[in-house]
């Protein structure tokens, strides 16, 4: 199967030039997101993709660190940022900072494409400050119904072609289950008109915000 990076390298022109799948349900998930965060909040993005969604989000927060596993994806991204964007950074990373303390982590369309969730979802409890949101958005695919199952099926071909990346395939209760496992309890949950499931989940404790 083709390394994550080198398809993501080779996809980010597209990926960048395209639209968005259904431009009402992505503004709705990110006036949701954008009501969790403060301007005192430190944000992390995991698989930032081509930076759009952090550019909106970063005016809205004190730092927004925006990462991806594709360097192609964080040059185009870099081309996005205003002349005065001392609050947002893009960086190359496969893995989740070691070290650091964030208010928020947000992670759209990246668990689905991982085959540790469970140790990255552990990562980003680690890195968040008690009271601190952990905001995603995955296609959990299992139990969609038949035209899901039918793309499921033809998948492994596609990747065998190289035409696809790697994909985990499990059901909302399993991703759910797994946030919960990781030590977070879920505050939001829902679809939202397409088939990636959008949760806001909290890190028990204190926030220092209040």
């Amino acid at each position: 199967m083709i390394h994550s990076a080198i398809f993501w390298d080779r996809e980010a022109e597209k990926y960048a030039a395209s639209a968005i799948g259904n431009p009402a349900a992505y503004q709705y998930t990110l006036g949701r997101t954008r009501s969790y965060l403060r301007p005192t909040d430190h944000v992390l993005q995991i698989a930032c993709g081509t930076g759009s969604t952090a550019v909106l989000l970063a005016p809205d927060v004190t730092s927004y660190l925006a990462t991806d596993v594709s360097p192609e994806m964080i040059r185009i991204a870099r081309g996005k940022l205003p002349v005065k964007a001392a609050d947002l950074r893009f960086d190359v990373a496969g893995e989740l900072p070691e070290t650091g303390s964030f208010d928020v982590v947000l992670a759209h369309s990246f668990f689905h494409l991982v085959p540790d969730m469970e140790r990255r979802m552990a990562q980003v409890f680690d890195l968040l400050t008690p009271g601190g949101y952990f905001i995603s958005k995955t296609a959990a695919l299992k139990g969609r119904g038949l035209k899901w199952s039918l793309i499921g099926a033809v998948i492994p071909l596609v990747q065998m072609l190289g035409k696809a990346p790697f994909l985990r395939k499990f059901s909302v209760q399993e991703l759910e289950d797994a946030i919960c496992a990781a030590g977070f309890e879920i505050v939001e949950s829902g679809d939202f008109a397409t088939p990636a499931r959008y949760i806001v989940a909290r890190k028990p404790g204190v926030s220092s915000g209040g």
